[in-house]
């Protein structure tokens, strides 16, 4: 019988706005049960922080010349996880750490891929191992460096014994897609997620998201500008197939003299066309015609993106939250890097061929011992 580890998984997702912490127990292969989750709020001072960095970096250049705020912001970031540490744990032991940090340059062109977060320093902080940079060696291997959830998506497909082939919609930041069937295991990025329709919230509101999508409601699609940016959009997708995705690659100035409520229907709109259509040439490409799509991530609590989703998508594509699987669907990816520290601690595989484009099945991570 494989060892259990106690493992606790950090995410800071591409909304910047805080960090989702998941306690498990886990084999690192066919078990896991889940024994705590929370969030935990950045201040506002941190959360600018994190946005105007971020808005900065834009290039290897830009890493190295703002290297000081960088590293102040790194130091910073570490900290706060440490801090949760102290409160997650407060009655629970952990052996492992699973830290992604929070991406602040990604692009794989350039081979590279950039989380703040200083694993030596966690671990001296925590007393605890921590497994960090997690997509380094599936890049060296010609990877795309994400995602990197799909084992984890397997194993809940597994788990809660879903009828398969289906499928696993993360909507964060970004959108990727997971398709689980018996002989194969299939990941994607496939479009924006949140990134947008939140970027044109935040620049016009000063808010970090259009709750309850009551702005997005009020408004009425662009469809000339809607179907301008479509267009541009798949074109620009011939060149850049099976590639991961960031934030930076979208951009929300084809609303530009929108008002703030057609603007964010028109996101909301373009950003649901996309998904959808993905999707379907997945199931094409897979010769898949019935499957459930179970869908987690932020983006699912917009119920305004999830409708169009649906009506963009053929009537045989069933989306499910995943929440209905008794899954907190705000904490898949935490989940998923507690995992993936304990099969980087095992030696075993996180990234394959079928889901970032790698040359072989990878390692991934970087243990730093206590």
């Amino acid at each position: 019988m494989s060892k259990n580890f106690t493992s606790l998984g950090f995410m800071s997702g591409t909304s910047a706005d805080g960090v989702d912490a998941s306690v498990i127990l886990s084999n690192g292969t066919d078990f896991c049960e889940i024994l705590k989750e929370k969030y935990y709020e950045y201040d506002k001072d941190l959360f600018n922080q994190i946005i105007e960095i971020r808005e900065q970096i834009n290039s290897i250049k830009d890493l190295r010349k703002y290297k000081k705020a960088v590293d102040n912001l790194e130091k910073s970031i570490t900290l706060f996880h440490a801090k949760i540490f102290k409160d997650i744990t407060n009655e629970t032991k952990v052996e492992l750490i699973g830290f992604h940090g929070h991406t602040i340059y990604h692009n794989i062109n350039e081979k590279i891929s950039v989380q703040l977060g200083n694993g030596k320093l966690l671990s001296q902080l925590t007393k605890r191992n921590v497994v960090y940079n997690f997509r380094e060696n599936d890049i060296n291997n010609n990877g795309a460096g994400a995602p990197l959830a799909p084992i984890y998506h397997n194993l809940i497909i597994d788990m809660k014994k879903i009828k398969k082939p289906s499928c696993i919609l993360n909507i964060g930041g970004i959108s990727n897609i997971t398709l689980v069937d018996d002989n194969k295991l299939i990941s994607r990025d496939i479009g924006p997620g949140n990134c947008l329709i939140d970027k044109w919230i935040r620049e016009n509101t000063g808010k970090k998201f259009d709750m309850d999508a009551l702005i997005s409601r009020r408004g009425k699609v662009n469809q000339v500008v809607l179907e301008q940016a479509l267009e541009f959009y798949e074109h620009h997708m011939e060149k850049n197939l099976n590639k991961s995705m960031d934030i930076k690659d979208f951009d929300n100035s084809f609303i530009r003299g929108l008002s703030l409520e057609d603007g964010a229907a028109t996101l909301t709109e373009y950003t649901a066309k996309i998904i959808s259509s993905s999707i379907q040439s997945l199931a094409t490409t897979s010769k898949i015609n019935n499957f459930k799509i179970l869908v987690c991530g932020g983006g699912r609590k917009n119920d305004y993106l999830i409708e169009e989703i649906k009506k963009s998508s053929p009537k045989n594509f069933i989306y499910e939250l995943i929440d209905k699987q008794e899954i907190n669907g705000d904490f898949i990816e935490s989940q998923a890097f507690a995992y993936l520290a304990i099969r980087s601690l095992l030696k075993l595989p996180i990234s394959f061929p079928s889901t970032t484009g790698c040359k072989k099945n990878c390692l991934g991570g970087v243990l730093i011992k206590n």
